[in-house]
């Protein structure tokens, strides 16, 4: 049996993970239940899309449930009162500027399951995640991205909003 690797989350990642797993539990679960009770009335089963369509509906929900299950099995949360206001790690909000193009770019530093670069929080083991762990407002950073080099230079760095 392999060893799992702990994840690091912050206090709201985990959150989030547990609110997830709450409502699959206690409330959708019931629902899909519900929804094959339906569909078995309805009739012939071999012919019934409205139960296969639930019995996949669960079969979808209960994987998801093992999956947050063994998530917070492994989590561990960065205690975000912790850390260094001035010196970039999980938990952090961090300005920098783009060098190459003048832009200023926000990041929130996160575990790699709660990434989201569509927003704005970038895994602490992404490129400019781990190039970023560490440094300090006013230093310079090349960070090797699939595109090429970016130049980065750190211009605030905080703990991450909440959300």
């Amino acid at each position: 049996m392999a060893i799992k690797a702990k994840q690091l989350y912050t206090e709201t990642g985990y959150r989030k993970l547990t609110e997830e797993l709450d409502y699959l539990k206690n409330t959708r679960r019931a629902e899909v239940k519900e929804a094959i009770a339906v569909a078995r009335s309805f009739g012939d089963l071999s012919e019934n899309a409205e139960y296969d369509a639930a019995r996949n509906e669960q079969a979808q929900v209960e994987a998801r449930i093992l999956e947050l299950e063994d998530l917070i099995a492994n989590a561990t949360i960065v205690d975000e009162s912790a850390i260094k206001h001035d010196t970039v790690n999980v938990g952090s909000q961090v300005k920098v500027l783009d060098v190459e193009f003048d832009e200023e770019i926000e990041y929130s530093i996160v575990g790699s399951n709660e990434a989201n670069p569509l927003l704005g929080k970038i895994s602490d083991q992404s490129p400019v995640g781990s190039a970023l762990i560490g440094s300090k407002v006013g230093d310079e950073l090349t960070v090797e991205v699939p595109s090429g080099q970016l130049k980065l230079r750190v211009l605030e760095v905080s703990r991450a909003k909440t959300n």
